[in-house]
């Protein structure tokens, strides 16, 4: 019982900072019109002096973001240091979502989506440190294949592909302004890396399925004939 715990609580991380870094990535691109398409929109204009703020946050943001990326693929392959670099990657994006949240909220006095990045790097953080309590952190074990990285990796894939092709729906009214959904600049990326993300868990379920089916049939093949 203790290890189906311990497999449900690491497959649960790994999705978690799976999301992360999704979310790291969309609010990262997300700052492109602050940061250098402020003269497009009347709402922005505000920020006219501010530009090269937004623009150093857009930078940092996508690379944790993209950071994130790598450090969830090395939980999912079980490598070495994988916790620890995961650790640094959510304190260096909470440490910058912070910063653009109290930021937005000086300059504009409205925060999205500066807000929902601090707010997941920062949940996925302390989700990350309390796996390290005495009771918890000996029944998940951060380097050992046992096919729960596996399985992560594809409900990562799903949910972020998810996450990405419906984020004009659950942006809301946070991102509606000079008459137009802000969300729609990015319509064609969104779509393309959304999609790509839903082949990927396809790819990753099927090789799963394909692996479970060979599993039996490897065995009674390993099998020593009877004399």
């Amino acid at each position: 019982m203790n290890n189906v715990l311990g497999k449900i609580l690491r497959i649960l991380a790994i999705i978690f900072m799976g999301l992360t870094a999704a979310m790291n990535i969309l609010g990262g691109t997300g700052t492109v019109c602050a940061a250098f398409l402020t003269e497009n929109y009347a709402s922005m204009s505000d920020l006219l002096g501010y530009k090269w703020i937004y623009q150093i946050l857009m930078v940092v943001t996508v690379g944790l973001g993209l950071g994130g990326v790598w450090a969830t693929i090395l939980l999912v392959r079980s490598r070495a240091q994988a916790y620890r670099n995961t650790l640094i990657m959510l304190a260096a994006g909470t440490l910058v979502g912070g910063i653009h949240f109290f930021t937005s909220m000086t300059l504009r006095g409205k925060a999205a989506p500066a807000n929902m990045k601090f707010y997941i790097n920062a949940l996925t953080l302390i989700i990350f440190l309390l796996l390290r309590l005495p009771g918890i952190r000996e029944r998940i074990h951060f380097t050992k294949q046992d096919g729960t990285g596996e399985i992560a990796g594809g409900l990562t894939a799903l949910i972020s592909g998810l996450l990405v092709l419906t984020t004009a729906q659950w942006v809301g009214t946070s991102h509606i302004a000079d008459g137009m959904n802000w969300v729609l600049v990015l319509r064609e990326p969104l779509i393309g890396m959304g999609a790509a993300l839903l082949f990927l868990a396809l790819g990753r379920f099927i090789l799963l399925a394909l692996g479970q089916k060979r599993g039996p049939a490897a065995s009674v093949s390993r099998m020593p004939a009877r004399q």
